[in-house]
């Protein structure tokens, strides 16, 4: 089972985010980091990881554009020129709503582009609608 990967460094928004995915029956596993060297660093301790246990890459990653330490932008361009994480859907998830910012984040390769919804209901059904799309509509390469 695949985990999803949230790259968020405000805490209420983790908080809601990990509510809306538990209320929306989500059974896989969400891990959390807080800036653009930790969704890194995540990934390359699976990629790099000699240990018996075979981590899965996420499912998808939900990333905030503005984080501390390396932005959002900067993550998405490193993973989706990286050989193996370029494959891995990453969903860009932020409160800027800049025809120009959306147009560059594509252009670094990014799956798709929400803006966070202001209402927990709102919150609540893109969750769901994520979850759906990724993990039921869309094909995705195999690890």
């Amino acid at each position: 089972m695949q985990p999803i990967l949230i790259a968020e460094d405000d805490a209420d928004d983790r908080y809601l985010l990990q509510t809306a995915f538990s209320e929306t029956g989500y059974p896989e596993k969400i891990d959390f980091v807080e800036n653009g060297i930790e969704v890194l660093n995540y990934l390359d301790d699976i990629y790099t990881s000699n240990n018996m246990e075979v981590k899965a890459l996420p499912g998808f990653i939900l990333l905030d554009l503005n984080m501390p330490k390396k932005d959002g932008r900067e993550v998405l361009k490193e993973i989706k020129q990286h050989p193996v994480f370029k494959k891995i859907p990453v969903i860009v998830f932020t409160t800027t709503k800049n025809e120009i910012e959306i147009k560059r984040c594509y252009e670094l390769g990014a799956n798709s582009y929400i803006v966070k919804p202001i209402s927990f209901d709102a919150l609540l059904k893109v969750v769901e609608n994520i979850r759906s799309f990724w993990f039921q509509t869309a094909s995705i390469p195999a690890s």
